[in-house]
């Protein structure tokens, strides 16, 4: 692509999260892989830097800008209304937007349908035979959390089942801990959705715990498949997403951008179940 524009010869790409997290969760090292690989190709790097939060997040795309450090950057992880949008539109940096829950945003972006993701997870297990589900999400300031959570209380009421949704954080701890709140609590759900895959592994290991076998007497399904899930036991089913794929998609996007594209909204592939041992009709 030689008419893509020259400058940095970068791309930035901000997480606000700890830093910790990347060595455990494998989504965003996925991610980076796909991105990282399809830019080395067209003789691009990308830029990656970790903040704490979505003020240090902000502070550094200025910094970016007013420097000419990055040619572009990659945004992920959108809240409803996500003040990061217009700042970058502010300030004029080219921006590709990865998982936005919705087409319609001011910038080329890669769209999930995450609703109609989660419709698949909660039929498959109403068609399994489960009437009282749970879901364990991620928080509830990301859009796509929010999505997920309206979209399964919604499914759950439209199919007369019992959908319960305790918020947690992504991590080890968090997953644990919720599960915990569950599985403690009168009327505890016969299948739990984990938002994903490090959730859901802690989330075995606490049902072992606390003696509920699983998959005879619980279900567990996780978002977005991992080495985590198959390694686990039993292996987790998941909702399994392309993750270093939508990298590669989005890298493209960026180099399209670059070259002075329009803003196009990009479907990547649907989210599709992978059954394995960690699901099951419930027990009698």
């Amino acid at each position: 692509m030689s008419d893509v524009t020259r400058g940095a010869g970068a791309v930035g790409f901000v997480l606000a999260r700890p830093a910790w997290m990347l060595g455990v969760e494998p989504f965003h090292m996925e991610l980076i892989a796909g991105i990282e690989g399809r830019l080395s190709g067209e003789g691009h790097s990308l830029l990656l830097h970790v903040v704490p939060d979505a003020d240090a997040e902000i502070a550094t795309y200025r910094r970016w800008a007013e420097g000419q450090l990055v040619d572009a950057v990659i945004v992920t992880n959108l809240g409803r209304d996500d003040r990061r949008l217009e700042v970058l539109a502010e300030i004029g940096l080219p921006t590709v937007v990865v998982g936005g829950p919705r087409r319609d945003l001011p910038f080329t972006n890669v769209w999930i349908d995450n609703a109609h993701a989660m419709r698949d997870a909660v039929a498959y297990l109403a068609g399994l035979g489960h009437r009282s589900l749970a879901q364990i999400s991620g928080p509830s300031g990301l859009a796509h959390t929010q999505s997920r959570v309206e979209t399964f209380r919604q499914e759950c009421a439209e199919r007369g089942l019992t959908g319960v949704v305790v918020e947690s954080d992504y991590t080890e701890e968090g997953g644990a801990r919720a599960t915990r709140s569950l599985l403690g609590r009168a009327g505890t759900p016969s299948a739990i959705v984990y938002d994903n895959d490090v959730m859901a592994v802690a989330g075995l290991g606490v049902a072992a715990e606390m003696g509920v076998a699983v998959p005879a007497n619980l279900s567990l399904l996780a978002w977005d498949d991992s080495t985590l899930c198959r390694l686990a036991n039993p292996p987790l089913s998941v909702m399994s997403l392309d993750v270093h794929g939508m990298g590669a998609l989005a890298a493209d996007c960026v180099l399209n951008v670059l070259a002075g594209g329009p803003v196009v909204s990009h479907t990547a592939p649907q989210p599709h179940l992978v059954p394995r041992g960690s699901t099951a009709p419930p027990a009698a």
